[in-house]
């Protein structure tokens, strides 16, 4: 007691009661912080990862060397000539007719340069029965696919006139094509529909228009704001499309939970008739603590995604780590000032036949009926709750990870995916090439000439390759580009160790004895090895880093040993799950169908590290505002049994409500055609549907409720640690005097 009153020690509860107390100061400085960060974000502009920088290793160098060398790769376009029948040979009269045709009308766009016969470059498959007829797109590749209509329209006349042929084109430009006009929409569309089902949910959460239009607003507010703080931070950490769709799922997520939290329990303290400046009060120190404690805990598994040294990854960590920050302060600040300002108005656009399922006191019914089952057999409900996760997490023993080829990827659902398999048959890995980026001091030296003789030579010698290994001199620039075609074609196992005899055996007895000569060797394959290795070797600092820290901020915001290690053991279990479900599902092929999937034999090399992260901070969400509960509960005298019961009922219905978001904002992406695309959706949908069902609902309060008193068990050597509790029950708060009274004609607030 300070002066006979009651200390407000927490951060929230003090910032909540200023942005109550200066309603149109806090709104305004909110409104003027977006919109300072949209401006200067859209003036400094947004840098994207470069290719060079996209992974460390042999990847990174031949990359850099490309750059640094000023030499620009076109789009590069294969054309597939093949005979439909055995009989049909490549010397055949009809045969030449249309590689001719194929040369000409390529040609006669005038888009094209570099057009090469299979006669002339003897790209002829071993049964005689396929040719291939290359060229490059004039212009920028990044942008091939906008300009390569004209040509594929031309090849496709052509195939018009030789139907017995099978005349196909593929390649970077038109692969970027088909997939725009295909999928180009689908982003966008699961984008901006996540917004109209956030808001559907939250209306039925609330049975109000505008208490559900506020979580809503806030949320897209913090992504508006957080887009234009990644055009200025991406000056020192380039930024990606990817990480901004990943942010704007986080935010989306994070950012309606943490108003829903908020909202919720100040409509609860209104319903057991506190005023509404109390209620509010009572809310920004109570909820607005959890939020706080969730934001940073959330921030700090994001951030675990920085150390993954690929530069894809920490855009993603970045941005996600800004969104949630943002999110956090908005929802701790404008979100009491705008309640404060609404007054009873929050309740406007009510639907009275939408608020059911919840007592007065803000207990949801169906889950009281749960808990008393749960807690009346606690050992019973934790062996079959454990039991159950860890069967469904079984599977995730036998995981495999790969990076998905084009018909992994795809499917059948694209056309020119046929035509990647038939390339591929007849031409292994001529459709993704390694490549050796080879920089000397002369590249015409004569053991320079002699080396990349030797290495083409014993290249298809040692295996690794059946040819034609092609060799492109940019003499100006003393570098040397050797294409090698790897023996396994899209078999990526098989192609892997072909590039690995490339590296270890071919490589060091030929390029490897020229002094002072670089020879990197890059492609689809080696970038998709080199991305593994890197995967691989970060996945025990990010699991330390995150876990660890997640640990400590648990220990120091509940002062309790019990709560930080149950913490972490039943997100491990969530986590662990919900890699059973992607193994069963994507891997296995079990129930595929009925997500729309196929089974592709792997999961995507970047999802698992990808879900650890994500799924580790948001299972912290929930499990921040569910022992938030309980503690106070236990705080303000109730045997631990019936705080676990309260807490956990007073808050089922908000984490059911934010869990069935973020459930059918997952559920979008999981629609979408991309297998990984796919995998993610379905993956984050599983988790946190488990997380918010199972864990929360079932296993975590048969586990406290086992543990008993242990539940606030703090080592005495642990009590010099920092006190973050800031304890603040409702009675304590309640019986602060209230602030001066809003002037006349303003609504009741703080």
């Amino acid at each position: 007691m300070v002066n006979g009153e009651t200390r407000v020690r927490g951060l929230a509860a003090r910032a909540g009661g200023w942005s109550a107390r200066h309603r149109w100061a806090a709104v305004g400085v909110w409104v003027l912080f977006v919109v300072l960060a949209m401006g200067l974000g859209s003036a400094a502009g947004r840098l994207d990862v470069k290719e060079s920088d996209q992974l460390k290793g042999e990847t990174h160098t031949a990359a850099k060397i490309i750059e640094d060398a000023g030499i620009k790769e076109p789009a590069s376009e294969t054309v597939l000539i093949q005979a439909k029948d055995d009989s049909g040979k490549a010397t055949d009269a009809g045969f030449r007719a249309a590689v001719g045709d194929v040369i000409t009308a390529v040609e006669g766009t005038g888009l094209v340069t570099d057009v090469t016969s299979p006669y002339d470059t003897r790209t002829i498959s071993g049964d005689g029965r396929s040719a291939l007829v290359q060229f490059a797109l004039r212009g920028e590749a990044d942008t091939a696919g906008e300009r390569v209509e004209p040509v594929l329209q031309a090849v496709a006349n052509v195939q018009k006139d030789h139907s017995s042929l099978r005349i196909e084109e593929i390649g970077g430009a038109s692969m970027q094509k088909q997939y725009s006009d295909a999928f180009g929409d689908d982003f966008k569309q699961a984008e901006f529909s996540a917004v109209p089902v956030a808001l559907g949910i939250l209306l039925i959460a609330f049975g109000a228009l505008v208490a559900a239009l506020l979580p809503v607003a806030l949320a897209i507010t913090a992504i508006m704001a957080t887009m234009g703080l990644m055009g200025i931070v991406s000056h020192l950490q380039p930024m990606s499309d990817t990480a901004n769709s990943v942010m704007l799922l986080v935010g989306m997520a994070v950012g309606v939970d943490y108003c829903l939290f908020y909202l919720r329990r100040e409509r609860e303290e209104r319903e057991a008739g506190r005023d509404p400046g109390t209620a509010l009060r009572i809310a920004a120190a109570t909820s607005g603590r959890a939020i706080i404690v969730s934001g940073v805990t959330v921030c700090v598994a994001m951030a675990g995604m920085l150390f993954t040294g690929v530069a894809e990854f920490e855009a993603m960590g970045l941005a996600s780590l800004m969104v949630v920050a943002v999110a956090m302060v908005g929802s701790v600040t404008v979100l009491p000032a705008l309640l404060s300002l609404l007054g009873e108005r929050v309740e406007k656009g009510r639907m009275p036949f939408l608020r059911r399922g919840r007592r007065g006191n803000g207990e949801s019914r169906f889950w009281t009926a749960v808990l008393r089952r749960v807690l009346a057999r606690p050992v019973v409900s934790a062996a079959v709750a454990a039991g159950a996760l860890l069967a469904v997490a079984a599977p995730a023993l036998g995981m495999k990870t790969s990076q998905l080829t084009l018909d992994q990827e795809f499917g059948d659902s694209l056309p020119i995916v046929q035509t990647y398999k038939r390339l591929n048959e007849a031409f292994p890995g001529g459709s993704q090439p390694a490549q050796v980026v080879v920089k000397a001091e002369n590249v015409n030296a004569p053991e320079v000439r002699q080396a990349l003789t030797a290495f083409k030579e014993r290249a298809i010698a040692s295996g690794a390759s059946r040819g034609p290994v092609d060799i492109r001199l940019h003499e100006d620039r003393n570098v040397a580009l050797v294409s090698v075609p790897l023996v396994g074609g899209s078999d990526l196992d098989k192609a892997g160790r072909s590039l690995e005899k490339l590296r270890d055996e071919v490589r060091p007895a030929t390029l490897g004895k020229v002094d002072g000569l670089q020879a990197p060797i890059t492609g689809q394959v080696a970038g998709s090895h080199d991305f593994n290795a890197q995967l691989v070797g970060s996945v025990v600092p990010v699991f330390v880093f995150v876990v660890v820290f997640a640990f400590l901020l648990m220990l120091l915001s509940f002062r309790s040993l019990t709560v930080a290690i149950t913490s972490i053991v039943l997100n491990l279990l969530s986590v662990g799950a919900a890699y059973g479900i992607l193994v069963a599902v994507f891997q296995h092929g079990w129930g595929a169908s009925l997500v729309g999937a196929h089974g592709v034999g792997a999961i995507v090399t970047w999802l698992p590290l990808f879900l650890f992260v994500i799924l580790f901070g948001l299972s912290m969400d929930y499990h921040v505002f569910v022992v938030s509960r309980i503690r106070e509960a236990r705080l303000r005298g109730r045997s631990t049994k019936d705080a676990i019961q309260h807490g956990v009922v007073t808050t089922a219905g908000v984490v059911t409500s934010a869990a069935v978001i973020m459930v059918a904002v997952f559920a979008i992406f999981g629609t979408l055609s991309m297998q990984s695309m796919k995998q993610m959706g379905v993956g984050l949908a599983a988790a946190v549907l488990i997380d918010a069902t199972v864990i929360r609902g079932v296993l975590l309060p048969a586990v406290m409720s086992l543990l008993g008193e242990r539940n606030w068990y703090l080592p005495k050597w642990l009590h010099r640690l920092p006190d973050l509790t800031h304890d603040e029950t409702p009675e304590a708060v309640a019986a602060q005097p209230a602030p001066p009274a809003p002037s006349k004609g303003e609504p009741l607030g703080v």
